[in-house]
């Protein structure tokens, strides 16, 4: 994956931007030693590394400001970095920048429940905005499967998703307003706890911006009341396509579940020699979970059922206590871990119609055997948001390449039928090369004129999103 060479103005002058980095941060908010600054050499796309010039953990607002001010004055690329969840390489820096961690900027600032929302600093994680409201009867809503460790700042920057974005919608359908931070240093304050903040959607060019625009501090995000109850059934099918058929028929009927998950035979037996969640011998599932009330939660399940034996499934197992409910979570919860145990792999995000799921899937088992790399599919199927992993040995000379020009394949596929190439993962460095298969050249200029107004300098993240001949000329 090429990457700009480094400035090596800047690298000369590291010295000198670690001195006044320190001049205004702590000393332990500043990182340049080289065996420490390694932590930070990548996301959750670790098969591509390069450490950073140095590391800022910034504590506030003002900090934060005040680093993106020096660095844009001294032409320092910054890399933005939440968690480093990242599955895109979204927060994978260059041997010239300085990555810029939230972690530290964790705390909930605002709970306001007559209003419906919380405001919390951006490096919080996901899980634990929830847990501080749980204990009222309140959840925030967006779920991804990183959720115990992915920060806030990540989820907007990639405008995550999760299990339960079927019903509640992804980060920009829960985001109410953002402070950003510009690359000059400047704070503003975009939307707020209105729902219709008046003038530009800003709001909706922050969120996927993958950090291009500006650093993201603090969130307003809107919670909900907990339901009053949920139920999950799990749901085995003879084949990848069969299933794919009663997703498809679930969602045409009107139906609206909270969550609609697949996996196929790869995960299904990877999950249970790794955690023994009870799931039959198939070759797909589903798990379809409906919440309400006791009535509303009965008459979605039986529709659900309706619709599922009209595709002859294996077996529809129904949970029928919260410990059932559990364990019909837990094998999807810990398949991406689970897929571990087969080796190396690749997990993509292409999205795409849920029209189209019984043939995309049978078109990714095709490309699987004509390259000759086994491929499991764990995703969330009521909004057609694909996971294929793609399992490789990186210790095998060129199978790294292969499994990439593979999962270009895959993506490509994805647009093909009416999708696109990300659906809550971002681009990153990892599909940037593909965006030309998607947009068209006059799509790109435009996207990029939106940097040019919040990044003149291109020192945000610059090398991330955009093919790096279509950016050149604005990032030299």
């Amino acid at each position: 994956m090429q990457m700009p060479l480094p400035s090596a103005k800047v690298l000369a002058e590291k010295a000198l931007i670690v001195k006044r980095l320190r001049a205004f941060l702590p000393r332990d908010s500043v990182i340049d030693d080289p065996a420490e600054t390694r932590a930070y050499e990548c996301d959750a796309l670790s098969a591509y590394r390069c450490a950073p010039l140095a590391v800022v953990l910034p504590r506030t607002t003002a900090e934060v400001a005040a680093c993106l001010r020096l660095c844009h004055q001294m032409g320092v690329p910054v890399v933005p970095r939440g968690a480093g969840t990242s599955l895109a390489g979204g927060s994978m820096p260059s041997a010239d920048a300085v990555v810029l961690g939230l972690a530290r900027m964790n705390r909930v600032l605002e709970v306001d429940y007559a209003n419906r929302f919380i405001r919390v600093e951006a490096g919080r994680t996901n899980l634990s905005v929830t847990g501080a409201i749980e204990g009222e009867g309140w959840f925030y809503a967006p779920d991804p499967s990183s959720q115990l460790a992915c920060a806030i700042a990540g989820n907007i920057g990639m405008n995550s998703g999760g299990a339960h974005c079927l019903k509640y919608g992804v980060t920009t359908n829960n985001l109410l307003g953002v402070t950003l931070v510009t690359m000059q240093g400047e704070v503003v304050e975009i939307g707020g706890p209105c729902c219709d903040a008046g003038g530009l959607d800003l709001l909706g060019v922050v969120c996927g911006s993958e950090g291009q625009l500006g650093v993201v501090t603090e969130a307003t995000l809107r919670i909900l009341r907990q339901p009053e109850g949920a139920r999950p059934v799990l749901i085995g099918f003879s084949s990848n396509e069969v299933a794919g058929a009663c997703v498809a028929d679930i969602i045409r009927a009107g139906i609206l579940p909270v969550a609609i998950e697949f996996m196929d035979r790869p995960c299904i037996e990877a999950t249970e020699a790794f955690c023994h969640a009870g799931y039959p011998d198939c070759e797909a599932l589903l798990i379809v979970e409906c919440e309400g009330s006791p009535a509303e939660i009965a008459e979605q399940l039986g529709l659900i059922r309706q619709i599922a034996t009209g595709h002859d499934p294996v077996e529809f197992r129904e949970a029928q206590s919260p410990e059932e409910a559990k364990r019909i979570w837990l094998g999807r919860k810990s398949a991406f871990g689970a897929m571990g145990q087969k080796g190396d792999y690749m997990c993509l995000d292409g999205t795409i119609p849920v029209s189209a799921l019984p043939m995309v899937l049978r078109r990714i088992g095709e490309i699987s055997r004509e390259f000759g790399l086994e491929v499991g599919n764990v995703f969330h199927a009521g909004d057609g948001n694909m996971h294929p992993l793609i399992i490789y040995n990186a210790n095998v000379p060129g199978q790294q390449e292969l499994c990439e020009r593979m999962g270009a394949e895959i993506l490509k596929l994805c647009v093909e039928v009416g999708g696109c190439l990300t659906g809550e993962h971002g681009v990153g460095i990892e599909k940037r090369d593909l965006m030309t298969v998607q947009f068209a050249p006059a799509d790109l200029e435009a996207q990029m004129r939106v940097k040019d107004v919040f990044d003149p300098k291109w020192l945000l993240n610059a090398a991330k999103v955009f093919p790096l001949d279509v950016s050149a000329s604005r990032r030299g």
